[in-house]
C-alpha cells in the first residue's frame, strides 16, 4: 500500500491542489450533442404495414394508369383520385401507428401546392381574365361568373392535380430506403421495356387497335395510349432509368447487356411511332445522359484522386457509348421496317412548315397570353378560349396547345408560368446534388430519372405529353427518385 505524504500543513493548499484547480476551471464543460436531423430522425421510424401499402399503391398507380389508356378518361381519373384518397388513408394510419407524420421538407412540392392554390382562386367569382373583368366584378352587385373561362374544367384539373401532389409527396416521404429507391427503379425499367415489347407487337399485328379490342376512331393509337405522341412521351421517361445506370457504372458486368437490349427495345419502340418530337427528344436525352454523366464522374473521380487522364477517357468513353446508343437505335428502327418513320423526321425539314400546324396554334395561344397575363384564362380552359382567337377554318376543334410552356401560360399566366420555372430550377440542382455521391446505385438512380424528365421536356415545346395523367405521374416519380434525400443511400 502506498501512502502519499506532504509537508503542508492544515488548511494550506499545495501545489497540487493549485495545478487542479485551475485545470477545473480551463476545462470547457462538455458540448450537449447536436439534436438530429429531419432526415435522421425520418430514418430511425419503423416502417410500418401501412408504410408497405403506399409503396405498394404508388407501383400499382404506375402500371394502373398508364394501362387505362394514359388516364384521360373520366372513370380512369375517378379511379386515379379514390386512389390517392386511399393513400390519404393509409398516410394518416402510419402517422397513427408510429405517432409521427411522415412528410419530407423537398422545396419541389411548394411549387405544385402554389399551382393549385392558383387554381382555387382562379374559381373565385371575380369575372372574367383580364384586368378590366375584375375590376367591373368587384364593383359590381350582380353575381359574376368564375375567374375561369371553364370553372368545370379548373375543377377537373384541380381534382388530377391533387391526386397528383398526393402520390409525389408519398414518394417523397416514403421512399426512405436503398431497397426502396431500387424497387420502384427496377419497376420503371421492367414495366417501361414490357411496355415497350407490346407497343411494338401491337403495332406490326394490329395497329390500329388497342389491346387488339378497342379501335379508337379518328386517333393513331400506339401501345395502351390513343396518341401515339402520349407514348413517345412514356418511352422517353422509361428509357433514361436503364441507361442511367449503365452511364453511372451501377450495373454488375453480366447485367450489362441485359440493360442496354431493354433500352435499345425502349428507343426502337419510341422511333416507331413516327413521333418527331420523341425521336429529336430522345437523342437530346441520351447527350444528357452521356455529357452530365461525364461531369458527374469527373466531380466524383477527383474526390477519389483520380488522375485527369483516366478521367477523361471515361469522359469521353461516356459520350462515344452516347453517339453508339443513337445510332444502334437507329439502325435498329431500319432492321424493324421503321423506314417511313425516318422519311417522315428527315422529309419534315424540306417543308413549308416543318412544325405541321403548329405555329398556328402557337400564334393564337400567345395572343391569349398577352390578353390575360397574370392567371391566365382558367386552368384546363384553353380549348373554351381557343376558338375566339382562331383564324383558321373552324374545321376542327384544338383541346390543347400543343406545347406545354406556353399553354402554362395561357391557363396560369406569369404567376403559373414563375412556379413552373421554380420547379424546374429546383428540380435540376437538387437532383445534381444528389449525384454527388459514391453511392453508384443513387447516382444511376438520379442520372436516369433526371435524364428521363429533360428528355420529356425537350418534347413539350412541341406537344402535351405532361397532360396526360399517366406521364405526369411517372414525370412527378422520377422528380422524387432525382431528389429524395440521403437516406436511401448506402
Amino acid at each position: 500500500m502506498t501512502i502519499s505524504t506532504s509537508n503542508a500543513q492544515p488548511g494550506e493548499r499545495t501545489r497540487t491542489d493549485i495545478v487542479a484547480a485551475a485545470t477545473e476551471t480551463l476545462t470547457p464543460p462538455p458540448v450537449p450533442p447536436a439534436p438530429p436531423t429531419h432526415a435522421a430522425r425520418a430514418a430511425e421510424l419503423p416502417r410500418t404495414v401501412w408504410s408497405r401499402f403506399i409503396i405498394l399503391m404508388l407501383c400499382m398507380a404506375v402500371v394502373t394508369t398508364t394501362l387505362a389508356f394514359g388516364t384521360v378518361h373520366s372513370w380512369a381519373l375517378a379511379v386515379f383520385e379514390l386512389s390517392a384518397g386511399v393513400v390519404l388513408a393509409l398516410w394518416m394510419l402510419d402517422a397513427w401507428r408510429t405517432r409521427t407524420l411522415r412528410v419530407s421538407r423537398n422545396f419541389l412540392q411548394l411549387p405544385l401546392v402554389g399551382l393549385f392554390i392558383v387554381g382555387l382562386i382562379q374559381l373565385l367569382p371575380l369575372g372574367g381574365g383580364s384586368a378590366q373583368d375584375i375590376g367591373n366584378a368587384l364593383l359590381s352587385v350582380e353575381p359574376a361568373r368564375a375567374f375561369s373561362y371553364d370553372p368545370y374544367a379548373t375543377r377537373m384539373v384541380l381534382a388530377e392535380l391533387a391526386g397528383l401532389i398526393v402520390y409525389f409527396a408519398a414518394a417523397l416521404a416514403f421512399i426512405d430506403s436503398p431497397r426502396r429507391l431500387r424497387l420502384v427503379a427496377r419497376l420503371v425499367i421492367v414495366f417501361g421495356f414490357l411496355l415497350a415489347v407490346y407497343g411494338l407487337m401491337q403495332h406490326f399485328v394490329n395497329p390500329r387497335t388497342i389491346f387488339f379490342v378497342r379501335e379508337p376512331p379518328q386517333a393513331e393509337p400506339f401501345g395502351p395510349y390513343v396518341n401515339r405522341h402520349h407514348f413517345a412521351g412514356y418511352m422517353e421517361l422509361v428509357l433514361a432509368m436503364p441507361l442511367g445506370l449503365l452511364f453511372a457504372g451501377a450495373v454488375e458486368r453480366e447485367r450489362m447487356l441485359l440493360y442496354a437490349f431493354a433500352s435499345t427495345i425502349m428507343a426502337i419502340a419510341l422511333v416507331m411511332t413516327n413521333s418527331r418530337g420523341g425521336m429529336l427528344s430522345m437523342v437530346c436525352e441520351i447527350l444528357f445522359l452521356a455529357a452530365v454523366a461525364a461531369t458527374v464522374r469527373r466531380r466524383v473521380g477527383r474526390d477519389e484522386r483520380e488522375d485527369a487522364g483516366s478521367r477523361v477517357r471515361a469522359a469521353a468513353v461516356r459520350i462515344a457509348l452516347g453517339f453508339a446508343m443513337i445510332v444502334a437505335v437507329f439502325i435498329g428502327v431500319l432492321y424493324f421496317g421503321g423506314e417511313d418513320a425516318l422519311s417522315r423526321l428527315v422529309g419534315s425539314v424540306n417543308t413549308a412548315d416543318p412544325t405541321t400546324g403548329r405555329a398556328h396554334f402557337w400564334q393564337g395561344t400567345v395572343q391569349i397570353i398577352r390578353d390575360h397575363p397574370l392567371l391566365g384564362t382558367g386552368l384546363g380552359a384553353f380549348s373554351a378560349v381557343y376558338p375566339r382567337y382562331d383564324t383558321a377554318n373552324g374545321d376542327y376543334r384544338l383541346e390543347q396547345a400543343h406545347n406545354d410552356y406556353l399553354q402554362t401560360l395561357s391557363d396560369a399566366g406569369v404567376v403559373g408560368g414563375a412556379l413552373g420555372i421554380i420547379f424546374l430550377v429546383a428540380l435540376f440542382r437538387t437532383a445534381l446534388k444528389r449525384m454527388q455521391t459514391h453511392d453508384r446505385v443513387r447516382r444511376g438512380v438520379a442520372l436516369g430519372a433526371l435524364a428521363g424528365c429533360a428528355g420529356v421536356l425537350v418534347h413539350s415545346f412541341f406537344d402535351f405529353t405532361l397532360h396526360t395523367t399517366a406521364n405526369a405521374l411517372l414525370f412527378l416519380v422520377l422528380a422524387a427518385l432525382a431528389t429524395v434525400n440521403g437516406r436511401v443511400e448506402e
